[in-house]
């Protein structure tokens, strides 16, 4: 034990001895740890906040009677309430009601009193001031949780207008939920109130349940079913936390994969620092050998090392990773700008079996990265190296090129692997062959580039050729982590402009008409009646008004409900952003988007039943759709067909073409003078374009801070490899030196030797890049997201980047070799005489 202690300065000492390579593998691990850290607690805190929401909305109930957005009928609730293992029902009528003049929202809910105190207590109003407990029945009073109050900046008392339809109604603030203090949104109402002021008379969107006690649940769930109309159904409380967990999961995941990848590259970074560093204490190990060191001992002091620095970054990244977590929910929320958990306020929470598992992967990347030098090192007999070259400690003089074409060949099998739970994980293995079988081939890429050099030309320019040729190790070391962070750089620049330039064709295809015209969003307590769609109709120079009705659908129980857009469409769908060729079919048809096809196996030319208007009806699927507004599927109808099928004559938006001589600001005026103050929301197809793609800029700018690390940190292992290899290099600088070359040229050799070294990395980043942004086109995003999307390369980004990167590479090759280069010739030779 004391004779181990006694190494411990000389293996761990030497991690402060060369201080600049263990910063930047240490920095490496760090922020690798820390993405990863962050995105993790900023999903679980959004899922926390979400799941103690849901419990106080739920209460005790066990099971809940659930349909479309529009509702359902009332009279169901007679007929659940008097089923015997039924011990109270309490019905909901709940209304996204949107704050008149403003964009706000509430999350109003229209309950029976009496029912709610025995099934959600929490939920019970309190009403302010000497109001009695028949303030809470009034048609006008509403009651607003303390964290609503806040953020609307209102006070017990004060009165607040409610959209409905084009209207504003005002009505006061009688008291709050004192069960309910966090939720943002929340907002109650006696049912019959939001009934009448909502045009919702006889409708109701939810039933909780309370039930008897000693029950089977399983049982009781499928004799209430069978009293359901179609697209109503039974579901747990615990359904709506799943669905939401499972709609942002592949988010979450695709974020951390990319957090694993900069860990990744940090992992390759302690390979390169702890490789070099094994070149220069060549001599160091074949003493200690020497003196009874054992193989097995000097590999675990070596592997040492890289836990030291995996552990301590971990460490450190797990602290810094819930600052960042901190700041990402104040910049981005709870969904990091994707839209999942949009309105809610999560708050961190300490979770050590999260942290102990980052900790644990920081300090497996410093393992996994010190493992290669630590075992070549330790099977090199002392004598050779004392007498070896550069090239016995470094790895790569063993080349494995059919491994790593087996590898790249596993890649195109792998994506053929189906998702597993929503999540493609034979698409994340895709990723991870190709990076491996791409690492694996970079010594071979090396000499073929090497092949391709000029013979002749400026002695700097040749030693640099020849150096990487004679080295490929050197060139494994220094262009691994180069090629990683390329990689994934170039991958997701390919998917990005794809998804991209895709949905901006899809927003100009759906977006046709002149003007725009809506209450607010789809889910609002906004929309147009018939009497204001006539007034649109009627407004001069408009030439054609196209109007669009919104709703969900419930499918299947334990899936997400299903948007349901009724608008009027040609009989080949040609207006859509069709994928694949239409069918002709026999009315009613349907149009479905491609989350239909993989989520429910619809295909075109199929008759599936459309729950509507609480019965089946049978359809006919004529064609496929690109939507990327929806993750969880969306059906399309004609407007025509919806109205005779549903009676429903409401609106929520309208689309209006103008004439051609129609003057815009006029017609807007008109269009405005129809409601109050911003009740609507009135915009051309330029402007929905622009707030969408800004929105979908925002969803990515994770993204391309993960990018941004990663390429930094690719550029440090260039820097920690050169600084490395130069100070391990003086004898050959000053025997340069004595042979007539200048500071100046050997400044220049080791430019071109990291420009070279980068180049083969970001040559081979570039196409391994390539690939895995096809796989993330391909196979990631259609599987995890269930949309398909149009291949765009950025040629011109691309090649700048490049550009950029090698010059920047070569810049540090030669800021890290100053040092070396300041010594005395004569001296940089002295140990040879």
């Amino acid at each position: 034990m004391r004779a181990r202690l006694r190494l411990a300065p000389v293996f761990l000492g030497s991690l402060a001895r060369r201080r600049m390579a263990t910063l930047f593998s240490f920095v490496a691990v760090v922020l690798g740890v820390a993405l990863g850290m962050a995105v993790q607690t900023v999903h679980e805190a959004a899922l926390t906040e979400f799941d103690r929401g849901l419990r106080s909305m739920t209460g005790m109930a066990d099971l809940q009677v659930v349909g479309p957005r529009g509702g359902f009928d009332e009279m169901l609730y007679g007929v659940i309430a008097g089923h015997p293992a039924v011990a109270a029902a309490s019905p909901v009528l709940e209304v996204e009601a949107k704050r008149a003049g403003t964009e706000e929202t509430l999350q109003l809910l229209g309950v029976d009193i009496l029912a709610l105190a025995r099934v959600t207590p929490a939920l019970l109003p309190r009403p302010a001031g000497k109001a009695g407990r028949l303030a809470t029945l009034s048609n006008d009073n509403v009651f607003v949780s303390a964290a609503a109050l806040s953020a609307l900046g209102l006070k017990t008392g004060d009165s607040i207008r409610l959209q409905v339809g084009v209207r504003s109604v005002g009505f006061r603030i009688a008291g709050d939920i004192p069960g309910e203090t966090k939720n943002r949104r929340l907002a109650l109402m006696d049912i019959a109130a939001v009934q009448s002021h909502f045009g919702k008379l006889g409708r109701i969107t939810r039933i909780d349940l309370r039930l008897a006690a000693g029950v089977a649940t399983k049982q009781v769930r499928s004799e209430l079913q069978a009293l359901l109309p179609a697209g109503v159904l039974i579901e747990t409380p615990q359904a709506a936390l799943d669905q939401a967990a499972n709609l942002s999961r592949a988010y979450r995941v695709n974020l951390t994969l990319l957090a694993a990848i900069a860990l990744l590259t940090g992992g390759f970074l302690v390979f390169s620092a702890q490789a070099l560093s094994v070149l220069r204490r060549r001599t160091e190990f074949a003493f200690l050998r020497t003196l009874g060191l054992a193989r097995r001992s000097l590999f675990a002091w070596l592997v040492g090392e890289g836990a030291v620095i995996g552990f301590a970054g971990g460490v450190m990244g797990a602290v810094l990773g819930y600052g960042l977590a901190w700041i990402a929910l104040i910049l981005f929320g709870g969904d990091l700008g994707a839209g999942y958990f949009s309105g809610l306020r999560p708050s961190l929470q300490f979770q050590p079996q999260v942290m102990a598992i980052y900790v644990g992967l920081g300090t497996l990347a410093g393992i996994a990265g010190a493992w290669l030098p630590a075992r070549d090192a330790a099977t090199v007999s002392p004598a050779q190296a004392l007498k070896a070259g550069d090239e016995a400690a470094l790895p790569g003089k063993r080349r494995h090129p059919w491994l790593g074409l087996t590898l790249l060949a596993a890649s195109s099998a792998a994506c053929a692997i189906p998702p597993m739970n929503g999540l493609p994980l034979g698409g994340y293995l895709a990723v991870a062959f190709l990076l491996a079988g791409s690492i694996l081939l970079l010594p071979l890429l090396a000499a073929a580039i090497t092949r391709c050099l000029p013979s002749r030309g400026p002695v700097p320019a040749r030693l640099a050729a020849a150096r990487l040729g004679a080295a490929p190790g050197h060139a494994l070391a220094a262009a691994s982590g180069v090629l990683v962070s390329v990689a994934l750089a170039v991958a997701m620049a390919i998917m990005v402009t794809s998804f991209r330039d895709s949905v901006d064709q899809w927003l100009t295809q759906l977006l046709p008409a002149d003007l725009y015209v809506r209450t607010g969003r789809t889910q609002s307590s906004g929309f147009l009646d018939e009497t204001v769609q006539a007034r649109i109709l009627a407004v001069e120079r408009v030439r054609r008004v196209s109007f669009s009705r919104y709703d969900s659908l419930r499918l299947g129980s334990g899936n997400a409900p299903v948007a349901l857009i009724a608008r009027p469409l040609p009989g080949d769908g040609s207006s859509l952003p069709l994928v694949g060729a239409a069918l002709p079919v026999s009315p009613p048809a349907i149009w479905i988007s491609e989350a239909m096809v993989d989520i429910y196996g619809w295909r075109t030319g199929q008759q599936v039943a459309l729950p509507l208007a609480g019965r089946r009806v049978d359809v006919h699927v004529a064609g496929v759709w690109r939507d990327y507004a929806r993750q969880t599927g969306a059906v399309m109808m004609d407007l025509a067909d919806y109205r005779r099928l549903t009676g429903d004559s409401l609106v929520n938006d309208a689309a209006i073409y103008l004439a051609p001589d129609a003057a815009y600001d006029q017609v807007v005026e008109a269009l405005a003078a129809m409601a109050g103050p911003g009740v609507l929301d009135i915009a051309r197809p330029g402007e929905i374009r622009a707030n969408s793609l800004a929105l979908f800029d925002r969803s990515f700018a994770v993204t391309y801070l993960l990018e941004t690390i990663a390429v930094v940190i690719g550029l440090a292992g260039v820097a920690t490899s050169f600084a490395a290899l130069a100070a391990a290099r003086r004898h050959e600088f000053g025997m340069l030196r004595h042979l007539g070359l200048t500071r100046r040229q050997i400044g220049w050799m080791l430019a071109q030797e990291g420009a070279l070294a980068a180049g083969v990395g970001v040559i081979a980043g570039l196409l391994a890049g390539g690939a895995i942004g096809l796989v993330l086109i391909e196979v990631v995003n259609r599987q995890s997201f269930h949309w398909s999307m149009d291949l765009h390369v950025p040629w011109v980004p691309l090649a700048l980047f490049a550009t950029c990167l090698v010059l920047l590479a070569a810049m540090v090759a030669v800021l890290a070799g100053g040092q070396a280069m300041r010594h005395d010739a004569v001296m940089a030779v002295r140990e040879d005489w």
